[in-house]
């Protein structure tokens, strides 16, 4: 298409048509990006003739904005909850004026260019805000210097007519704005992979053709290059004391033929964006034309280039949008399709990823699993009807609730036909399951919502919890995942704390002692120590059988298994039932992270692979033991990796039937060498927990039907929303917990019984203790479990105490050719194709 059809197009008609090809590129999705505005320099070279941004010098005023100033600006925006700063500058002002070279000279620097890089650099490094450059016209140096301090940047190229660079045109005597070298510095751009943002600027004397020449030309580099984020169509406002204040402005109409045009020239998966605030009252109807961007909002700053156009309220731009059927959604500098390394340079990634949800948005709130940090306001009302959020204020001060039916809304299509399906008993496929994980606004409260009724279908009101203890007996581990801060050692990737190994008749002490408080079950975990062999395991589920046969022993994850197996040569299966006549129960689902081992690569490459840990519990299945599942979501991981895992449990549980229950587990981030090396976001947001629980409901009914919250990672206020959006399970009062502690959560390591019953009736629900397998447990375990006395300290002797020896070779399951590549034959015996991969 080049355009010419659309010169006389009606604006209803094409309005239309740009409506329905921005909602096929980003759906119920609107964006905008929460900034401050720098003003880094108003000299420039060029003299627009609308400009009132850019003036000469002023006696006693500063040519450039004071470093200080700039940090000032910056912990602003950052404590107000934005993540951008958008530096303003005029174009190499040091080229016109004597006074900008002089203080340059003054800042230690020789250009503007190069105080700009100063300026960004800082801002990144102290208050973790986003820089996004406008500085003008740049040369490959320029564009390669500058990335390192920038998440994204921009140049308007505002028009292609060379004739409006002529005597009398706007652009006369401005030599940066020749439309050759504005192409040229897009291009550059491409070629540095740099994120970039242009647009059109209209009215100000050019015709409709030439409008859509220029939407062309940028559209001919975004396919060249694949860098063009963002395409802005701006309307021209007359300001007075400028060569242009008399100009007529364009009309509404005009700007949304423009947009519209814009929208279908450069197709779906282009962004385009209109600033409300030069819309004024009527900026809602820029919808209207197809736009899917607000662009830059400031909480803190006012619109330096347009500073008699105010932006709408935050809660005013959201209503519209939503009035119009779209969900306002915070977003970065840099889009989602280009939060990667491959376009953001090493330096900035991190706060990128900082700032970034699973879909590469911005997060958007400050809560994180294991943080004492109160859940998102969203969760307790409608921050704009004001109407109750999916957790009733009731529940957290601990008052009982009434229970009440919530309004569904309106789903969209994409999110109607997987809920409707569930509703038939279809299972969903992975795009449904992946649609319902970017459900955002009332498409999450419709799936929070559905899942929350079929949690009532199949587990009525009944919240369930295990008495239970946890006892990690090594924190030596040597294997080498970047999410864990747990594990120390030689190999691990972050030392901290003394390593120590847990004796058997210590483990057994704790055994008696959770015996004694209440508890059913004994859950046994730990890291795997270089001496570790399948004996070791076996020893301890044998001495814990043999002082409490009672108690339920859940113990191992399906990588201590598989390295047990393999450290004893003998085939998965024969292991499993040896480990079933010591006395073991069950297997927690630990180790599973998530089923996709593009993401296991990166956070956990020498670990079990997902066929590997999926084997695993099919043959505990096949021995007679039931297990867990679990997934560890929010570092590196998505919506699409987490439909996989989801189906895979799916799989499994259709052929076997032997899990009992999901347990998402939100990734702990702040002590996770992974994160602190900024190579992953900081756990999920709070919309992505509660939706793991929601979805996971959904997805896996009717195969597995019991949906864990973890209070360690959610709190008791954000478990109480999982409550309400699918889960009928509290996990465990643990006694103690050392992972999640660990990595830096603060919800402490033991929930009584008492406190676990105020959460659960808090929300109207019935409280039941459960056993391992959702049975009831013995009515005296149940009357000691209230009123328990304080644990005795345990002991955690070092390591060196063990007297432990290491092999020369150790075992890494990660290494192992994936199931697709190996035979049934070969996978079924540790002692042949496993065995052979040990690395010495």
């Amino acid at each position: 298409m080049d355009g010419r059809e659309l010169l006389d197009a009606p604006l209803a008609g094409l309005c239309a048509e740009a409506r329905r090809v921005r909602d096929r590129g980003f759906g119920r999705v609107v964006t905008y990006s929460p900034k401050v505005f720098v003003p880094l320099t108003t000299l420039c070279r060029d003299v627009c003739g609308y400009c009132t941004f850019a003036r000469p010098p002023r006696r006693g005023e500063r040519a450039y904005l004071p470093l200080e100033e700039v940090l000032a600006i910056a912990r602003a925006g950052a404590a107000a909850g934005c993540t951008e700063a958008l530096f303003t500058l005029g174009d190499k002002p040091e080229l016109r004026y004597r006074v900008a070279r002089e203080e340059l000279r003054a800042l230690g620097c020789e250009t503007t260019l190069e105080y700009l890089a100063h300026a960004a650099g800082a801002v990144l490094d102290e208050t973790g805000l986003l820089p996004h450059l406008n500085p003008g016209v740049l040369s490959a140096a320029d564009l390669a210097a500058l990335r390192p301090v920038s998440a994204s940047m921009g140049i308007m190229v505002e028009t292609t007519a060379e004739r409006l660079g002529r005597r009398g045109g706007p652009h006369y005597a401005s030599p940066d704005k020749l439309p050759a070298r504005r192409l040229a510095t897009i291009a550059a751009a491409g070629e540095a992979r740099v994120p970039s943002t242009t647009g059109i600027l209209i009215g100000i004397g050019e015709t409709r053709a030439e409008r859509l020449g220029a939407l062309l030309a940028i559209r001919e580099l975004g396919d060249r290059y694949g860098h063009v984020q963002e395409v802005i169509v701006q309307n021209f406002r007359a300001k007075p004391g400028t060569r242009m204040a008399a100009h007529p402005e364009p009309s509404l109409e005009e700007h949304l033929w423009t947009i519209a045009a814009a929208r279908v020239l450069l197709g779906p998966e282009w962004h385009v964006q209109a600033p409300p605030n030069l819309a004024f009252e009527d900026f809602p109807r820029l919808l209207e034309a197809g736009i899917d961007d607000w662009g830059g909002v400031s909480p803190v700053t006012v619109d330096h280039v347009n500073p008699e156009a105010p932006w709408p309220a935050l809660e005013r731009l959201r209503s519209a949008t939503r009035a119009a059927g779209y969900e306002l959604v915070p977003r970065l500098p840099v889009y989602p399709e280009f939060v990667s390394p491959e376009w953001v340079d090493a330096r900035v990634l991190p706060a990128v990823l900082r700032a970034a949800d699973a879909e590469g948005y911005g997060r958007g709130e400050r809560w994180a699993a294991g943080a004492d940090v109160s859940v998102p306001d969203w969760a307790v009302r409608d921050t704009v009807s004001g109407a109750p959020g999916l957790l009733p204020t009731s529940s957290l001060s601990g008052n009982g609730a009434r229970r009440r039916r919530r309004t569904v809304p309106e789903a969209s299509r994409s999110v109607a036909e997987p809920l409707t399906k569930v509703r038939g008993g279809v299972d969903l496929d992975e795009d449904d399951v992946v649609a319902l994980f970017r459900a955002r606004g009332g498409d999450l409260r419709a799936v929070v919502a559905a899942a929350d009724a079929l949690r009532r279908e199949v587990c009525g009101d009944t919240v369930t919890y295990v008495v239970t203890r946890n006892v990690n007996y090594t924190n030596v581990c040597y294997f080498r995942c970047g999410f864990c801060a747990f594990s120390k050692g030689k190999l691990a990737e972050n030392l901290r704390g003394a390593p120590y190994v847990v004796p058997v008749e210590e483990i057994v002490r704790r055994a008696r002692e959770a015996w004694s408080r209440g508890a059913v079950e004994v859950c046994l975990q730990g890291g795997i120590h270089p001496a570790f062999t399948g004996e070791t395991y076996a020893e301890i589920c044998a001495a814990v059988k043999r002082a409490l046969p009672e108690l339920h022993v859940h113990a191992f994850s399906a990588l201590e298994v598989w390295q047990g197996a393999a450290t004893l040569d003998v085939p998965l299966p024969d292991y499993l039932r040896r480990l079933r006549a010591l006395g073991l129960g069950s297997l927690p689902g630990t180790a599973a992270e998530v089923l996709d081992d593009d993401v296991r690569r990166v956070i956990c490459p020498d670990k079990v692979t997902s066929e590997q840990w999926l084997d695993v519990h099919e043959a505990a299945h096949g021995a007679g033991l039931r297990s867990t599942t679990t997934i560890m979501f929010g570092h590196v991981d998505g919506p699409r990796s987490w439909a996989r895992h989801l189906l895979r449990l799916r799989e499994l549980q259709r052929r076997t039937g032997g899990f009992t229950e999901f347990v998402p587990l939100p990734f702990v981030h702040m002590e996770a060498p992974i994160a602190l090396r900024g190579r992953a976001r900081p756990g999920p947001t709070f919309r992505e927990a509660l939706l793991m629980h929601a979805v996971g409901r959904l997805a896996l009914h009717p195969w597995i039907t019991n949906v864990q919250a973890s209070w360690v990672k959610l709190g008791a206020a954000g478990a109480q929303a999982a409550l309400r959006a699918g889960a009928n399970d509290l996990g465990g009062t643990l006694m103690n917990e050392s992972i999640s502690r660990a990595a830096g959560a603060a919800h402490g390591q033991e929930m009584p019984p008492e406190r676990i019953e105020e959460t659960i009736r808090a929300l109207g629900r019935t409280p039941r203790q459960r056993t391992t397998l959702y049975g009831e447990p013995p009515a005296e375990q149940t009357r000691r479990s209230y009123g328990a006395p304080p644990l005795a300290p345990p002991v955690n002797p070092r390591v060196s105490d063990a007297r432990l020896k290491a092999p020369t070779r150790l075992v890494r399951p990660g290494l192992v050719p994936t199931a697709r590549q190996t035979s049934a034959r070969e996978r079924a015996s540790i002692g042949g194709t496993m065995r052979t991969q040990l690395l010495e």
